[in-house]
């Protein structure tokens, strides 16, 4: 059963066994609008804990999309890259953006269930 952790930059991640994935959460892709371009990491790459991962790019702005664990890129969502428009209509599902092998398991204890984050998200609107 996999497990849905949130991050404080709103990006979600999905924990199957040491392999997440790792989106941006329905509230970030509200105040990004129309999702217009992302680009993606390549497979292969080494990602840090709160270190830029990808960027994701809307009508209104640019935004990086931050990794919220240290690990490998194992795969990218290529199907954003012809449609983006994905992120803003299955941003917690379909519109995944990679999924990174989980090098330090322990780094998941700061990342917020989904009760905090919700309570994140109503603080800040």
């Amino acid at each position: 059963m996999s497990t849905v952790k949130y991050s404080e930059d709103h990006e979600w991640i999905r924990i199957d066994g040491d392999v997440a994935t790792v989106g941006i959460t329905d509230h970030a892709q509200e105040q990004l609008g129309d999702v217009v371009f992302v680009d993606l990491p390549a497979v292969g790459t080494q990602v840090e804990k709160g270190g830029d991962a990808a960027v994701v790019e809307s009508v209104k702005a640019a935004s990086e999309v931050y990794a919220p664990i240290t690990g490998e890129i194992v795969e990218v969502n290529s199907d954003l890259e012809g449609e983006p428009s994905k992120v803003n209509a299955e941003a917690e599902s379909g519109g995944w953006f990679m999924k990174i092998k989980i090098a330090d398991t322990s780094e998941l204890e700061s990342l917020m269930d989904e009760a905090a984050y919700k309570e994140l998200v109503a603080q800040e609107d």
